[in-house]
């Protein structure tokens, strides 16, 4: 009995010895794959998947070089924010007693420090392969054809990633769980989003973000029907598109928040201007120089929220043939049976509600980073983004510009806190990603910490953030919980709905 215990223990130990060696030599790996930077690893990797789905190689090549390419151009747009508004924000942080210590560096750098982890490299073939897991058990009906936005999954596995010791089994853990739930929800509010988009047929939405917005949109607008006549108060939001005019352009709302941020920073050269005239060779000149610092600043934002967009496109042309390759794949695969396609909100962000709402919104979220007590976030490159919380509020308001406004008011100002309480374990990633990548994307300014709108603002990103930050253990078996149980409820519906259609 004692040599057979012996045994067992030596077994073990050799095991436990073998595997930790493995994890040891993986790690190496990864640092080494971390190294070349996304913009080099990502072409290298949509290259191997575009073959491997039957693209032929040029074409593969081709959309991986658009990746790379976006990547290098984000880090460039990043870098113009970094370099020209960390002075002038603490000034104004300075001027006005603000605490806001939190840097908006936008879903760019969120975007980098997710793909240039051990997460990030291989999310998108392991979350592929889940998909085709959870299609063939009949545990979802969406195909998540969305690649780009898999970064949102491997962002929150990034974070699980470095505040856990860089351990990749919360890392993975963290974003596998979020993209199972996020098909769950895609599945769940599937025909509530085609019915209000008619022309979008067979269609899903599992992006993360926007599905974070989902119980928002239910629970309030529940709430708001509650009271008598609400549901008759709206705006017309195609005329008001309208009255927005040129105004509603990010490149002109960019050049009059950076102007705004400009003048503001100058606010103790206006009260004592003598002084500050005094230091230049005359008042014109002390004009002039303020006058440039302004119109700088504001056309230096105006380039970011023009670009950023831009260079989306790069990666959207990349994905593309990609995404319609693995269409192709499933369709032949799944013949006859429902399947609805998951494809980005950016198809439907052109609606009149949702611009209209976005654009009223942006000098509130400002005012209200401002003025809210705790917070420490000042929304600036994430402001392209607002467009992005109201995909999935949409179906549930009809369209009712008020209560968009209001549930969006909402979610924004919860959202500020989440990303407030998220800076720290955001800007550890991202100091880590630069010091092994130099990428200048995940460059925080010194003296910062890192924030965005994008993801990190979000219900379901922030509660998996706090379940594996400050439960842990317990967390990891509560989210399992849900999760088993989400994808179970899904199942059954599956299965008793397509009974029913027999």
């Amino acid at each position: 009995m004692c040599c057979y215990f012996r045994k067992n223990v030596y077994f073990c130990t050799v095991i436990y010895a073998k595997t930790n060696n493995l994890i040891k030599k993986m790690e190496q790996v990864f640092s080494y794959i971390i190294s070349f930077g996304a913009s080099v690893m990502m072409p290298i990797l949509f290259t191997i998947i575009g073959v491997c789905i039957g693209m032929k190689f040029g074409k593969s090549l081709k959309s991986g070089l658009y990746v790379g390419v976006g990547f290098v151009g984000l880090g460039i747009v990043t870098a113009l924010l970094t370099n020209n508004f960390a002075t002038p924000l603490q000034a104004l942080s300075n001027i006005f007693h603000l605490d806001l210590k939190v840097f908006d560096m936008g879903w760019p750098a969120a975007a980098s420090v997710a793909y240039n982890t051990a997460v990030g490299a291989l999310i998108i073939p392991i979350c592929l392969g889940i998909n085709f897991l959870l299609l063939i058990t009949k545990c979802t009906r969406t195909v998540n054809i969305d690649l780009w936005n898999y970064w949102h999954f491997a962002f929150i596995g990034a974070v699980a990633y470095f505040v856990m010791g860089h351990s990749m089994l919360w890392g993975y853990f963290a974003a596998i769980t979020c993209y199972i739930i996020t098909l769950v929800m895609a599945d769940r509010t599937a025909d509530k989003f085609q019915k209000y988009y008619p022309d979008l047929d067979g269609i899903s939405i599992p992006q993360p973000f926007c599905q974070s917005f989902t119980p928002f949109a239910i629970g309030i607008n529940w709430l708001l029907d509650k009271i008598p006549g609400f549901s008759k108060l709206d705006i017309d939001a195609e005329g008001m598109k309208k009255k927005f005019g040129v105004l509603g352009e990010p490149i002109v709302l960019g050049l009059i928040v950076g102007g705004l941020i400009g003048a503001l920073a100058h606010w103790d050269h206006f009260t004592n201007f003598s002084a500050f005239a005094a230091t230049f060779d005359s008042t014109t000149d002390a004009v002039m120089a303020i006058l440039k610092s302004v119109l700088f600043l504001g056309v230096t934002m105006a380039a970011v929220m023009e670009l950023i967009p831009r260079i989306t496109r790069l990666f959207i042309d990349g994905l593309m043939p990609i995404s319609e390759k693995t269409k192709e794949v499933v369709a032949k695969k799944f013949h006859g049976k429902k399947v609805y396609i998951g494809m980005s909100p950016a198809l439907v962000i052109g609606h009149p509600t949702t611009l209209v709402v976005s654009l009223l919104l942006i000098p509130v979220a400002i005012v209200l980073a401002v003025f809210l007590p705790g917070n420490q976030f000042l929304p600036l490159a994430s402001l392209a983004g607002m467009f992005y919380l109201f995909p999935m509020v949409l179906p549930y308001t009809k369209g009712n510009v008020v209560k968009t406004f209001i549930i969006g008011l909402v979610a924004l100002t919860i959202g500020l806190y989440f990303v407030t309480d998220m800076a720290p374990a955001f800007t550890e990633a991202a100091h880590e990603v630069y010091a092994a990548t130099q990428d200048a994307a995940a460059r925080v300014p010194e003296g910062n910490y890192a924030g965005a709108l994008d993801f990190a603002s979000s219900l379901l990103g922030w509660v998996i953030y706090k379940c594996v930050n400050n439960l842990q253990w317990i967390g990891m078996g509560l989210l399992s919980i849900v999760t088993i149980a989400m994808v179970v409820w899904n199942r059954m519906r599956i299965v008793a709905e397509e009974k029913n259609a027999k």
